[in-house]
């Protein structure tokens, strides 16, 4: 009996050899970060494989992180974004130094009293008013990332003429983030975050906490985000330590 198990040979389904194909296709350079996939169709008559095989296998892709779908315009590989760590610029300013259109999909905005945490963070008194911002991130139109924003309500006298850039706003409020602390962990989607990224539940995410200050030292902006963990890595120079020197 274990002669003729040991003899045995499994096939994987159709549709995760499709995926293994792809995937070293991508791998090896020959579909190049930010190209677009043959359609369905194509890679259907191409490959001899129903639709139906076809798009489970390029979803098994898009789980992985290594593909997306834009609506309406196909389906491409995934690029890696490096981000500076040590660098304080908004997802804005960012995604245009890409050659990418930065978007956003507004989930609330709206003037609160500051929770306990909130007022401790920004230096506020207890139940000082702020702008709370929260909304999803968009680059070419592919969500990138989730972000809860507060900041002194007063740096942020018009919300409604708030675009893109949390950052340009502070600017003209004569509040612009020049220094802060961040903080970066990795995660597991929930499933209302996946569902707003577009993501499988559980995808690998970065969940990033942001305490910036304007030049005169004042705390201006307290972010909590959750980033894409597929699509990001965050990048810092770093240098040999100095031996401490003993007197």
């Amino acid at each position: 009996m274990r002669e003729k198990l040991a003899a045995m040979k499994i096939t994987p389904p159709l549709y995760m050899q499709l995926a293994r194909d792809l995937r070293e296709n991508i791998e090896n350079g020959k579909f190049e970060p930010g190209a677009a996939l043959p359609s369905e169709r194509e890679l259907s008559e191409a490959m001899g494989l129903s639709r139906v095989t076809v798009r489970r296998g390029i979803r098994e892709l898009i789980e992985e992180g290594l593909l997306f779908r834009r609506h309406g315009a196909g389906t491409y590989v995934s690029k890696r974004i490096e981000t500076p760590g040590s660098a304080l610029s908004s997802f804005t300013a960012d995604a245009r130094s890409r050659g990418q259109d930065p978007g956003v999909i507004w989930m609330m905005r709206a003037y609160a009293s500051a929770t306990e945490e909130e007022a401790s963070m920004l230096g506020l008194p207890p139940n000082a008013k702020v702008a709370r911002l929260a909304r999803v991130r968009l680059a070419n139109g592919e969500p990138l990332a989730i972000e809860h924003a507060v900041v002194p309500a007063e740096l942020l006298p018009d919300m409604e003429s708030l675009e893109d850039s949390l950052y340009e706003a502070l600017e003209k409020s004569g509040a612009r983030p020049v220094a802060g602390t961040q903080k970066v962990r990795a995660s597991l989607a929930t499933p209302t975050e996946a569902g707003m990224l577009s993501v499988a539940q559980n995808s690998e995410v970065l969940r990033i906490e942001r305490l910036a200050h304007d030049e005169k030292g004042r705390p201006v902006e307290f972010t909590r985000s959750t980033y894409r963990g597929d699509r990001f890595e965050f990048v810092s120079e770093i240098g040999r330590s100095q031996p401490v020197q003993q007197s």
